[in-house]
C-alpha cells in the first residue's frame, strides 16, 4: 500500500467527527483569537483555518455562505468577516502562527498553541453601532 497523495491527517476518527472537530477548533480560534490543541491538530487547523480566512476576505456573499459553512456558528462568521479579516488585508498567507508548548502531563503528547501573527485589535461595540446605522 502506498502513500502517495494522501493529504491531511486522520486523528483516528470518521469523516464527520474529524469535520466536526476542525470546525469547532477552528471556530474557538476565531472567538478566541488564541488556542491550545496538541501540535497535529493545530497543524491541520493551519490548513483549514487559512482557506476561511482567505475567503472572508474575499467578502462576497457566495464565499460568506461558504465561511458560514465551515464555522461552528454564525456569530463566528460574523466575527471573522466584520472585525478579523479587514485587520489581516495586508498579508496575502500565513495569518496564523504555530507555538509549541510543554508536553501534556497525561501522556506525553506535544502541545502547541495557534494564534493569529499580526495583533488583533477589538472594535469597540459603539462603534460596530454606528457602522450597520450608516
Amino acid at each position: 500500500m502506498h502513500r502517495h497523495g494522501y493529504i491531511g491527517r486522520k486523528f483516528g476518527r470518521e469523516t464527520d467527527q474529524r469535520h466536526a472537530l476542525l470546525k469547532g477548533l477552528a471556530t474557538s480560534l476565531v472567538m478566541q483569537t488564541k488556542i491550545e490543541t496538541t501540535l497535529p491538530k493545530a497543524k491541520e487547523l493551519v490548513r483549514y483555518i487559512e482557506k476561511l480566512i482567505t475567503k472572508a476576505k474575499k467578502g462576497d456573499l457566495h464565499n460568506r455562505r461558504q465561511v458560514i459553512a465551515g464555522l461552528s456558528t454564525e456569530t463566528a462568521a460574523f466575527k471573522l468577516f466584520d472585525e478579523i479579516a479587514p485587520q489581516l488585508t495586508g498579508r496575502t498567507s500565513g495569518h496564523v502562527r504555530v507555538e509549541r508548548t510543554e508536553l501534556r502531563v497525561g501522556d506525553g503528547t506535544q502541545m502547541a498553541t495557534i494564534s493569529f501573527v499580526d495583533e488583533l485589535k477589538s472594535i469597540p461595540k459603539e462603534l460596530k453601532t454606528k457602522e450597520v446605522k450608516a
